[in-house]
């Protein structure tokens, strides 16, 4: 895998323990819930840097796969994966590389990763922190706003859920799918603190429209929201509006329903919202489709998969929240680099 970064702004001091630790949150292999496949996931630097500093040209980068199996899908080479992008692909292309997916795999999320994470460095220089964590996995959800978690807690599981009781049951349940040859979906929440009043266009680049595009272009993502999103229409107007108050000279709202973005432009709150993950499509256990021809068979998957993947994507809402809300804080031009 690989990637450019093209618009990153120059003497940004790149720490690359950060960036490969990033790159660990996300990697295969990490624990046992996630696909047994065990990669690095060691990131090399191409161009872009020099002495630990970006130059302002393009950042080319790769990332070798170490642990990867083609034999495992020469067996589905002519069928349809169910609810895969095979059959859309061969539509669309004429032609398919079978192993491993392609570009629908989430293999492909690595270069994400890479770039969210100089992303959050820039953005760490304007005291702009993102943080997501599992807020659901099947039908086990946290009832509470992030505000009653102690969110520094969310890497302390393998669930990535700042909640240990519930991150328990989650983990239990991803065991209990994961021994059927089953799986099981889930929500990540994310809470972006410190983007100053005034980020985003008000029409067709609103701030929520573009993090939705961001979130909806990751592997099984099916759903988003921000702010109270879905829950919305159970208020009326009076229950959820949020009322302006001067906070010592500093205009602020006294609550969030709107996930700190109006009209598509941020308003100095905590950006809050959420991303619905499917449950992973590929099974092992027999399932029926059809072949390139269009005979039905039964199809049962080879080889190393998640049976849930909340814990991986959590890193990765990440990393395109990062990327989305420094485009956005660089066309307004808000960004000056500290240059040693």
């Amino acid at each position: 895998m690989g990637g450019i970064i093209d618009g990153c702004p120059s003497g940004i001091t790149v720490d690359m323990d950060f960036v490969q630790q990033e790159l660990n949150r996300r990697r295969p292999g990490q624990s046992a819930l996630t696909t047994s496949r065990d990669e690095g996931d060691r990131v090399e630097f191409l161009s872009g840097i020099y002495q630990g500093k970006t130059t302002g040209a393009p950042i080319g980068f790769t990332v070798k796969n170490e642990n990867q199996n083609s034999a495992d899908y020469e067996d589905i080479k002519d069928l349809y994966r169910p609810s895969h992008a095979d059959y859309t692909y061969q539509t669309k292309y004429g032609i398919r590389d079978p192993r491993g997916g392609g570009r629908s795999s989430a293999r492909e999320t690595v270069s994400r990763c890479v770039a969210g994470a100089i992303a959050k460095i820039a953005l760490h220089q304007k005291n702009i922190g993102i943080q997501a964590f599992a807020s659901q996995v099947g039908n086990i959800r946290l009832d509470k706003s992030y505000h009653d978690y102690d969110l520094n807690l969310t890497e302390s599981n393998i669930v990535r859920c700042p909640d240990p009781v519930k991150a328990a049951e989650m983990e239990a349940l991803i065991h209990k799918v994961k021994a059927e040859g089953d799986s099981v979906g889930g929500v990540v929440s994310c809470v972006i603190r410190g983007v100053p009043a005034g980020i985003g266009e008000p029409v067709f680049g609103k701030l929520h429209a573009v993090l939705g595009a961001a979130m909806l272009s990751i592997p099984a993502a099916k759903g988003f929201d921000y702010g109270d999103g879905f829950d919305a229409p159970l208020y009326t107007g009076s229950e959820h509006n949020d009322l302006f108050f001067n906070d010592n000279g500093i205009i602020s709202a006294r609550t969030n329903y709107s996930g700190g973005i109006q009209g598509g432009i941020s308003n100095g709150q905590d950006i809050h919202f959420r991303v619905a993950f499917k449950a992973v499509a590929t099974l092992l256990r027999d399932q029926l489709t059809v072949d390139r021809q269009g005979n039905e068979t039964t199809i049962k998957a080879k080889g190393r998969h998640d049976p849930c993947v909340v814990p991986r994507a959590v890193p990765i809402v990440e990393a395109m929240a990062a990327i989305t809300v420094l485009d956005f804080i660089l066309i307004t031009n808000l960004y000056r680099p500290a240059i040693n």
